[in-house]
């Protein structure tokens, strides 16, 4: 009996991958009752949120859609981050990753029924015919009832023998919209989208000079530019964080790399290859800043461990920097795409783009008729390619006086394989097309997705069935009656989980989906009864001013007190239900008080309640 079969561990529900979306599925599974192992290569959990450095996320951020573990995460957040989550102009959330990290951490060791093991990767895919039985690691086994794969690239399928797609489907396979019409040199040469390994620049203030960031050897011209549309400022500030801190996550002449991509889902080899050379791209890029932006700029000193992924998991090179740069550097790259599954049912573009005369997407149905809708997700449709941008069907609209993304929901079916059993996925490679995978990507969604796939197994385990036996109505009335963190499942403007009869509104939809309101809205002849307001921030301030109508859904506001807030015209923005009409009501040039929250990166004011108006 060799060493691994003597550490045999036997779980209900087994999660490989401590990403977003994995570490999401084990915490919902554990709550849910079953006995459950979460397996993750590194000791942080969160994924993009966290290990990956991208903690200024997007989409979701409407707080109709903020909802389920990733509104429970917010939150946390905004609980634990006294200076508030106002940083940056690419999100509404900016935060310090270990903070992150740290929640997840808390979450996962509250629940006794959840064992949480750090430190290696998946060698092979237990499988007797068409059900997968468990895991083999570098050091143990795991015999499980169900296995939801959560790694970053999908490591479980081709390790299982699972189909999946990689890169572009043609417009003949899906009839997509913005898919090209056959494969050519562009898809050959850009496969997937491309990673970006995410550093963090520090500000350490004027006439202060950082630790020189290391030469990779990247030449300036790769680089130059990078700012111009922008302004050097502006460009900094995109990514702040507390503490002075700067995610560089940037795709313009930035550090996006996307040189030969397949080797990522070649030899470990061959992965290990791009991983060090994305990473040499990205210091390369932070070295450019600081050469030519100020030697006060520097890798930042405090927002990633020190530590190396084990001797087990040879993924990341980032051992080849030296210990004083290595917190500036996020744990792994951050994946756009991956491996994804050839499930049930296919998310396509034309499924998360809005239905004809409306501004939401059509509701998903199953073969057997039910809405199968699971999660929510609203980005808009982002794909990363360094060389130009790519035409895309425009899936925005104007709500709350800034643009959002269209609402969409990701269906049952796209996380089931068309014919494996005890297996089920909960990240980037859910049953996705590739144009669609743009906006199903993002950190929020896959989030709640994470929480779906969780809850179905605990589900499945108390049934005694399989994933493809559970009824997606049994599952949807368990992610919206969930007693910590429900989730709602169809996406409407102005219903949040705190309105009274929020779940009656949402089981009419599953029930009836033609009567969902193509606008989003539920209809009522008494708005602020939907509103479900969630409160005052702790750091809103007092506000008055002129509030001026640039347009539809255009707003500013000419602060007059506080002085210190005068000296520019503020846009006035809402995140909240009931604020979002107040302001649609207002007409141009009419006074009123405000409380809200400050973004100074982005030169707005996010609205949380209006305290006095001179005339609607």
């Amino acid at each position: 009996m060799n060493n691994k079969q003597q550490n045999e561990k036997i779980v209900d529900i087994l999660v490989v991958g401590g990403g977003t979306g994995g570490t999401a599925a084990a915490i919902q599974a554990a709550r849910s009752g079953a006995k459950t192992l979460l397996v993750s290569e590194f000791s942080w959990l969160g994924g993009m949120l966290t290990a990956a450095g991208v903690s200024a996320p997007d989409g979701n951020e409407l707080d109709a859609f903020r909802t389920g573990l990733w509104g429970a995460f917010v939150q946390a957040l905004v609980e634990q981050q006294p200076e508030g989550l106002d940083w940056n102009w690419v999100s509404l959330f900016g935060f310090s990753p270990q903070l992150g990290a740290e929640i997840f951490r808390d979450w996962v060791r509250s629940l006794p029924n959840l064992e949480w093991i750090v430190g290696q990767r998946p060698l092979e895919v237990y499988r007797q015919g068409n059900q997968i039985t468990g895991v083999g690691f570098p050091d143990f086994s795991v015999k499980a009832t169900i296995t939801i794969d959560g790694t970053e690239l999908g490591e479980l399928l081709p390790l299982g023998n699972i189909p999946y797609r990689w890169g572009w489907e043609s417009q003949e396979e899906f009839d997509e919209p913005s898919a090209p019409v056959e494969l050519n040199e562009f898809t050959d040469r850009y496969p997937v989208q491309a990673p970006t390994w995410v550093i963090h620049l520090q500000d350490f203030g004027e006439g202060k000079t950082a630790a020189e960031i290391p030469d990779t050897g990247i030449p300036d011209a790769a680089f130059a530019g990078a700012w111009e549309n922008h302004g050097a400022e502006k460009f900094l500030s995109y990514g702040m964080l507390p503490d002075r801190a700067m995610m560089i996550n940037w795709p313009i002449h930035g550090n996006d790399y996307a040189i030969d991509l397949n080797r990522l889902v070649g030899s470990s080899t061959d992965r290990l290859a791009v991983h060090q050379e994305a990473l040499d791209y990205s210091l390369g890029f932070g070295r450019y800043i600081q050469q030519h932006l100020g030697q006060h700029y520097g890798l930042a000193t405090s927002q990633f461990p020190l530590v190396s992924p084990p001797a087990s998991s040879p993924s990341s090179p980032r051992t080849t920097l030296p210990p004083e740069v290595q917190t500036g550097v996020a744990l792994y790259p951050y994946y756009r795409e991956s491996r994804r599954l050839r499930g049930i049912t296919t998310i396509r573009e034309q499924d998360i783009l809005p239905q004809p005369g409306g501004v939401v997407a059509a509701l998903p149905v199953d073969k057997t008729g039910a809405v199968s809708s699971i999660a929510i997700g609203n980005y808009v449709n982002d794909h990363h390619y360094p060389e130009k941008p790519f035409s895309l069907a425009p899936k925005s609209l104007r709500w709350g006086g800034r643009w959002t993304g269209t609402p969409f929901t990701i269906p049952y079916g796209s996380l089931i394989p068309e014919q494996v059993d005890g297996f089920l996925v909960c990240e980037k490679n859910i049953s996705v097309s590739h144009m669609a995978n743009g906006a199903t990507r993002l950190q929020p969604v896959v989030m709640n997705i994470g929480q779906a796939a969780g809850m179905a197994a605990g589900l499945c385990i108390q049934r005694q069935c399989q994933p493809r036996e559970l009824s997606v109505e049994v599952l949807q009335e368990a992610l919206l009656g969930d007693t910590i963190a429900p989730a709602l499942v169809v996406p409407c403007f102005n219903l949040t989980h705190r309105t009274p009869d929020w779940q009656q509104w949402q089981r009419q939809y599953l029930s009836d989906r033609h009567s969902y309101p193509k606008t989003g809205d539920i209809p009522s002849t008494s708005p602020r009864r939907f509103a479900g307001r969630s409160g005052i921030s702790t750091d809103a301030v007092e506000v008055s001013g002129l509030f001026h109508r640039c347009g539809e859904q255009d707003y500013q506001l000419e602060v007059q007190t506080p002085m210190e807030l005068s000296h520019i015209h503020w846009r006035a923005i809402a995140t909240e239900p009931s604020v979002d009409r107040d302001l649609a009501a207002y007409r141009d040039r009419v006074q009123i008080s405000l409380r809200g929250r400050i973004n100074r990166a982005g030169g707005w004011i996010i609205v949380e309640e209006i305290t006095d108006c001179s005339s609607p």
